[in-house]
């Protein structure tokens, strides 16, 4: 059993990330924003929750105190409004918050800090994404979170702190924001609703959110350091993940492909790899 202290519990990975831990039995510490703690995964009274108005705003001395006893810090929160993040300033916000977050974990002698991060970091124009492919981000997301795990592979390791940097691919499953692909398409096909599309021809690493939790939360409490990739390895269409989904409703007929433009900066392929040790930033 560990003292773990997470941020985002409460979102949409952080939930599948909190069930894994609670079959372990962890000690768990959930800072989030005020008012979301009806939103913890099966709160159990054990649990430690501290509430704040915006927990990137707190300075490393509140952090300090706040994570002293604990043997690892798993950092999952950041801004993440579908449609919005991408290109949202307030990723500056998420970095700085960042790292006042690790500098005060380092401060309070947590021996372990893992963080969340995106293939998007990775220069995705060959289409696979290695855990040494070089990072080329075309977004202010991709680009705060490749500086996250530039600095803190450069701070925290040489401050005696284990460090992993886990990417995230695209995952989807329960609890899903419903702007967001699979939940959107399952919303539509339900009600008999037809859905606008583009082409579909777009493959991906889909993955499901609870396998990649199992997976993050395995690499999260292994020794583990630098890089990890939580991926499947295995790639799909759009179009072929839309019409599997439409076959468990029977209404193909309600996918209407190429009624959207493709987004031009979107790559035509993105599939992920991972491999038994993971590399250096």
């Amino acid at each position: 059993m560990m003292r773990i202290l997470l941020t985002g519990p409460t979102g949409f990975v952080g939930r599948a990330v909190t069930r894994q831990l609670r079959q372990g039995g962890h000690e768990l510490c959930h800072v989030i924003r005020k008012g979301s703690a009806g939103r913890i995964c099966a709160p159990d009274p054990r649990d430690r929750v501290v509430e704040v108005e915006d927990l990137f705003a707190q300075p490393a001395d509140w952090w300090a105190e706040t994570a002293r006893g604990y043997d690892l810090v798993l950092h999952m929160a950041w801004y993440a409004e579908p449609g919005k993040y991408q290109t949202s300033l307030k990723n500056l916000h998420c970095v700085a918050g960042t790292m006042a977050l690790a500098e005060g974990a380092r401060q309070a002698g947590v021996p372990r800090f893992v963080g969340l991060g995106t293939c998007l970091e990775y220069d995705l124009s060959g289409g696979q994404a290695f855990q040494d492919t070089p990072l080329a981000p075309e977004s202010p997301y991709a680009a705060a979170k490749a500086a996250c795990a530039t600095a803190l592979q450069a701070a925290l390791p040489q401050a005696g702190v284990s460090f992993l940097w886990a990417r995230l691919f695209y995952l989807h499953g329960a609890e899903e924001d419903p702007r967001r692909l699979v939940a959107s398409l399952h919303a539509h096909l339900a009600e008999g609703r037809p859905l606008e599309l583009s082409s579909g021809t777009q493959i991906r690493d889909f993955m499901d959110v609870d396998a990649a939790a199992a997976l993050l939360v395995q690499d999260a409490l292994s020794a583990r350091s630098g890089i990890s990739n939580i991926c499947s390895g295995t790639g799909i269409s759009v179009r072929a993940l839309a019409e599997s989904i439409a076959d468990q409703y029977g209404r193909r007929d309600l996918l209407i492909f190429g009624a959207r433009p493709g987004n031009p900066d979107d790559p035509p392929c993105v599939i992920g790899h991972r491999t038994d040790a993971p590399l250096p930033i």
